[in-house]
């Protein structure tokens, strides 16, 4: 039952990749589209799907009920960023690989495929604690996670790396930290401008996951591989941020009171994959695409047999 319930969640994506690469082979999509697909994401649809998520499944009562579990979500994302700079650097993992490298192990697909697997495993009582995790996951995307990547181009450019506060405040960012100034606010936003930010956030994940297939069908489905770069990063996300989490979940339940279901629900979510609009953002920020395309491909297809295992260990 498990196992249908992670193979149903990655069905639509895989199909949805499958289609980009088929349309791709068949060309129906002119060389230029991806690129102006990628802008098209990152500057409008992405802040509208931030706006109008934060609005939908975020609350002030469930903030301050459960907003101490945030301690050990940042703490877990912390971690993880640490981990991924010993690695780069004991591996030497080269240059337009290492920002993706850092998010493929600490920012998962909490929207897409975490919510719905997270609703149909623990039910809508579990939506609050899912909450903490898209929080602490959405921030660490747009904060570091981003920085990152805009600090790793494949080709050093001139005025590259070091603080930018515009980099910082990308579009997404600012989305977030302006739909959260209204939750707290209270303010009322009229239905129709909501609505367009909903119209408009629900083609990202369909737009990301056609994009994906199509750089899988210009690089051919050879490109898809389990290289050491790829391993670690998968072992990174499926592995050891569970881990960290179990552990992080096991030292706060001597001073704060956890109960099964949320537990299970920061778990589940620590151990999702790879975020799909990674690929889009490391066109932008001109790193290699084809290692982001095969870490979020590889870690979508391989969750269907994470899910089982990890429920087994829950239990």
């Amino acid at each position: 039952m498990i196992f249908l319930t992670s193979l149903g969640s990655i069905f639509p994506i895989i199909v949805m990749i499958a289609i980009g690469y088929i349309l791709r082979k068949r060309h129906w999509f002119h060389h230029t589209f991806s690129e102006n697909v990628s802008k098209l994401i990152t500057n409008v649809a992405l802040p509208c799907s931030i706006f109008y998520s934060v609005l939908k499944y975020l609350d002030m009562s469930a903030l301050k009920e459960l907003s101490n579990r945030l301690i050990f979500t940042f703490a877990s994302v912390i971690i993880g960023y640490i981990a991924a700079y010993i690695i780069i650097k004991t591996v030497k993992i080269r240059k337009g690989r290492q920002g993706v490298f850092y998010n493929a192990v600490v920012n998962a697909n909490t929207i897409f495929i975490g919510l719905p697997l997270n609703m149909a495993l623990f039910g809508e009582e579990a939506s609050k604690y899912y909450l903490m995790y898209y929080i602490t996951n959405t921030i660490s995307i747009w904060t570091l996670g981003y920085m990152l990547l805009e600090n790793d181009s494949v080709e050093e450019k001139e005025g590259k790396g070091g603080f930018n506060l515009k980099k910082l405040l990308s579009p997404p960012l600012m989305a977030f930290i302006f739909a959260f100034a209204v939750l707290v606010a209270r303010i009322e936003i009229p239905k129709p401008f909501v609505e367009t930010t909903k119209y408009l956030g629900n083609i990202v994940t369909p737009l990301a996951l056609l994009y994906i297939g199509i750089v899988l069908a210009d690089a051919g489905l050879h490109s898809i591989r389990f290289d050491l770069d790829t391993i670690l990063a998968l072992l990174g996300r499926f592995v050891f941020s569970s881990v960290v989490m179990v552990v992080l979940l096991k030292i706060s339940a001597s001073f704060m009171q956890l109960n099964p279901l949320e537990i299970k629900t920061f778990v589940i979510q620590s151990a999702a994959p790879v975020f799909a609009a990674l690929p889009i953002l490391t066109n932008e920020t001109e790193g290699d695409i084809g290692y982001a395309t095969n870490v979020v491909t590889t870690s979508t297809i391989l969750f269907v047999a994470v899910i089982p295992v990890l429920m087994m260990f829950l239990k």
